[in-house]
């Protein structure tokens, strides 16, 4: 168990008082039952107790159970009941008014959400009851910068009469957690577009697919893309890994493209994204850039697949 990892978490202040301000929201002290999927050291199933829930249900199936459970005991926490397994593995659960899952990775759905509320959903949400988050919707914009792309090149130019070349290839088919200034994208962020958009209310496809473009007003460089989301937690509430955000423990995603495309002005450039998450085959994710001229016409085309990044 990496006790590391959740202590980045604890350590996340605006994550913490986010979540904390949609729990407020919605619990009725002495009423609300509450249902913490992936409950962790016990911190969400804490806040909703000391907001007066009636009962608190900590589902965790990892190993850090066992620190959460030792951290309820300190906290005295009477009406908080520790349940260690998987959400979906619980037979006959307890009812909620109210689940809370914080499974978002630096890919939103990396830690399988869509498939993990879906379950808490339909087996043990009350009638008229409340998810947090209730909603994803993920972005995409240009990268301007050459920043990264200089960094994953450095297999090309090693010298001493050595091609390196199905090694780079590889590095340029991974998708990559880094932390991008507004400064790096294209219009400073601000021409992002919504690729995806996940109401978690209602059954929602694990496999997600979109498509983004933008038609330049100036020659521009263009390396790969970042990727971000924002989370609706609440009314007036959101948790987001945008580059202007205010800083979490989550970093945005970039994937890059092997080759840069040098667009003029009037061209446009598009983007369609690719991704599966399951629970045993993990997370899967391609995406495929088109550069096209001011007549519509294909100049170049570029497809990227996680599978081709792998050693095999």
């Amino acid at each position: 168990m990496r006790i590391e990892y959740h202590r980045t978490l604890i350590a996340d202040t605006v994550r913490n008082e986010a979540l904390f301000a949609a729990l407020k929201q919605v619990i009725r002290k002495g009423e609300t039952v509450v249902a913490d999927v992936g409950a962790g050291t016990g911190l969400l199933g804490l806040m909703a107790s000391k907001l007066g829930a009636k009962a608190v249900y900590l589902y965790e199936a990892a190993e850090v159970a066992g620190v959460a459970a030792q951290v309820l005991k300190t906290n005295r926490a009477r009406n908080c009941h520790l349940l260690p397994c998987h959400s979906t593995e619980m037979h006959d659960p307890p009812q909620a008014d109210v689940i809370i899952s914080e499974t978002l990775g630096n890919y939103a759905l990396e830690e399988n959400i869509i498939d993990t509320i879906a379950d808490a959903r339909k087996r043990f949400l009350k009638p008229g009851g409340v998810i947090i988050p209730n909603s994803i919707e993920q972005f995409v914009a240009p990268v301007v910068s050459d920043r990264i792309h200089r960094e994953l090149s450095v297999w090309t130019g090693i010298g001493h009469d050595i091609d390196l070349t199905p090694a780079r290839i590889m590095s340029f088919n991974n998708a990559y957690v880094r932390s991008l200034k507004p400064s790096e994208l294209l219009d400073q962020g601000r021409s992002a577009r919504a690729w995806d958009k996940i109401d978690l209310t209602r059954d929602a496809k694990s496999n997600r697919k979109g498509e983004a473009k933008w038609t330049l007003g100036a020659p521009t460089s263009i390396y790969g893309f970042a990727v971000w989301w924002s989370a609706g937690l609440g009314s007036g509430i959101t948790l987001s890994t945008a580059p202007d955000a205010p800083a979490t423990h989550w970093e945005q995603l970039y994937f890059p493209l092997e080759r840069p495309v040098n667009a003029k002005k009037g061209d446009t450039i598009s983007v369609s994204l690719r991704s599966t998450s399951s629970e045993a085959g993990g997370t899967h994710l391609a995406w495929t850039a088109v550069h096209f001229d001011g007549k519509g016409q294909s100049l170049s085309r570029h497809a990227h697949d996680l599978n081709k990044g792998w050693i095999p």
